[in-house]
């Protein structure tokens, strides 16, 4: 399998994602939503940062248990309740991304949401990954 990042200097020069991944001879692995739940299905962590840390350690963990890489990943979108708050946090999103996901970035959305499912939730992962 193999998946090229794709960034076309005709658009503007990406930062925490890639604009297109194109994967060829690859399994697909679809992987749902994920918030800051621990194992008791309790919301974790009181700051954007502290669920986000826990909402993309969950997504990795369903894509390590389907036998995929953070280097799999072809496509995320997050679902904020606040952009301006992820705005406000960017930096340190990033290197929490980085630290857990690495530098390979799947082409990525970040949505503003009324709410998600779990009330207490700040935010929710969901994407697909390319497995060989």
């Amino acid at each position: 399998m193999t998946a090229e990042r794709v960034n076309p200097p005709a658009l503007s020069r990406p930062a925490g994602f890639s604009h297109a991944v194109v994967a060829t001879g690859s399994r697909l692995v679809f992987l749902a939503g994920q918030t800051a739940l621990d194992a008791d299905g309790k919301v974790a962590g009181d700051t954007l940062p502290e669920q986000f840390t826990r909402a993309l350690t969950n997504l990795l963990t369903a894509l390590r248990a389907a036998g995929g890489t953070p280097a799999d990943l072809a496509r995320v979108t997050v679902y904020a309740t606040d952009v301006a708050d992820y705005r406000a946090h960017a930096r340190r999103l990033g290197r929490i991304w980085q630290e857990l996901a690495g530098r390979d970035y799947p082409a990525m959305a970040v949505v503003e949401v009324v709410r998600l499912w779990d009330e207490e939730a700040l935010v929710e992962l969901d994407g697909f990954a390319l497995l060989p």
